[in-house]
């Protein structure tokens, strides 16, 4: 017993190494051996472009939007934008309805669902209106960079590249303790991306910017989302799936704890099919780096919720044999001490501030197992509020 115990702590703290330490380094490795060019653009390219705004109860923020886009550095007869309203019941829809009213020289539609089926669903009724060349699809609480569209746009004359993901700026990131640790991890993913896009192909995207050729949009089961299943559909049919830095959206990162542990919460609403979304992944012979990144990626961060509890229990187990492993033990419970610590004191020290947001991460993870196995996970949500 005492050697399964031992094997079973080794494989779950090279998952929680290897997730959060150890992949990020791999990727630097990589990068500097191979050394992938960054995507190239063709900045002459400029087809027709729809922007898809998905909203649900939105009023607050829609019209900055929607004034956003409309100053957004492209040709202005060469986009269009659709609002998909997500059966919103404030002011959302006539605040769209009045904004169209005041801008008849402008191509923007309001698209209503007939029933509250979340933003995959909202997306899968738009894009049956869309004729463009391109699909941009964006949240409503974000705002482009002046030329974010053509940033993005640029990449796909490249007829292999079939999604294009920009990059996020969280603009309050130095007003609290809930924004700066997001930003932080964010910062070390978007790298992750960046690299992973120039040697092959991303593992997932970001749904504040995103774009794909509309004849190539594929529709997906409303429990998923487009950030993480359309990287993986594309890197399955042999396209890429590419991160551009430059093509970026400025968004307010969650203002409060609870705001974001419900985010990550909806982020895994669909985890156990996330952790390997189709057994061809495995076949490395056939799509290569594709293959490492989504084990050593995704995969792996996807089973640290089941990864910290059997380390604890094994730890548990163990530290009655020798001073090693009952030091290990408690190690365990210092950092768990910290982070409870850290959620309830809110406090400012950095170290607690990580340890605090990484163990919440965790914690919503096992959330949505509970919703997944109890049958509560759900296509739709609330949104952070904070982020308005």
């Amino acid at each position: 017993m005492q050697n399964i115990m031992i094997y079973i702590w080794l494989v779950c703290a090279f998952i929680i190494v290897w997730a959060m330490i150890g992949y990020p380094l791999f990727l630097k490795i990589i990068d500097k051996l191979i050394k992938a060019p960054s995507i190239k653009k063709d900045y002459a390219y400029m087809p027709t472009v729809t922007i898809l705004v998905v909203a649900h109860n939105e009023e607050k923020v829609i019209k900055e939007k929607l004034e956003n886009l409309i100053n957004i550095n492209y040709p202005q007869e060469l986009f269009s934008i659709i609002v998909t309203s997500d059966f919103s019941t404030d002011n959302t829809n006539e605040i769209v309805e009045d904004f169209i009213s005041e801008h008849k020289n402008l191509d923007i539609k309001l698209h209503k669902t007939i029933k509250h089926g979340g933003k995959t669903n909202a997306q899968n009724e738009a894009l049956k209106l869309i004729d463009s060349e391109l699909v941009i699809m964006t949240d409503a609480n974000c705002f482009f960079d002046t030329n974010a569209v053509k940033e993005i746009v640029a990449c796909f004359h490249d007829k292999n590249i079939k999604y294009v993901c920009g990059a996020t700026v969280y603009v309050n990131s130095n007003e609290n303790r809930t924004a700066d640790s997001e930003t932080t991890y964010w910062d070390m993913d978007s790298k992750c991306r960046d690299i992973e896009g120039r040697i092959q192909t991303i593992t997932a995207g970001d749904g504040n910017l995103y774009a794909c050729r509309t004849k190539e949009y594929k529709e997906i089961p409303l429990i998923e989302c487009h950030d993480s299943s359309f990287p993986v559909l594309f890197s399955l049919d042999k396209g890429r799936a590419v991160f551009d830095p430059k093509s970026i959206a400025y968004e307010k990162a969650g203002e409060n704890d609870n705001d974001e542990y419900k985010r990550k919460v909806r982020m895994n609403r669909n985890l156990f099919h996330n952790i390997l979304p189709s057994i061809r992944i495995l076949n490395i012979f056939k799509y290569k780096w594709f293959t490492v990144f989504w084990l050593g990626h995704r995969t792996f961060r996807y089973l640290l919720w089941i990864a910290h509890l059997l380390l604890l229990i094994s730890s548990m187990y163990l530290s009655s044999k020798n001073i090693f492993w009952f030091i290990i033990f408690i190690g365990q419970v210092l950092f768990y001490f910290l982070a409870i610590i850290g959620i309830f004191t809110k406090s400012s020290n950095k170290l607690i501030k990580l340890i605090a947001y990484y163990t919440m991460t965790v914690i919503a993870q096992w959330h949505g197992v509970y919703n997944i196995v109890t049958g509560k996970a759900k296509p739709t949500w609330a949104k952070a509020e904070s982020t308005r």
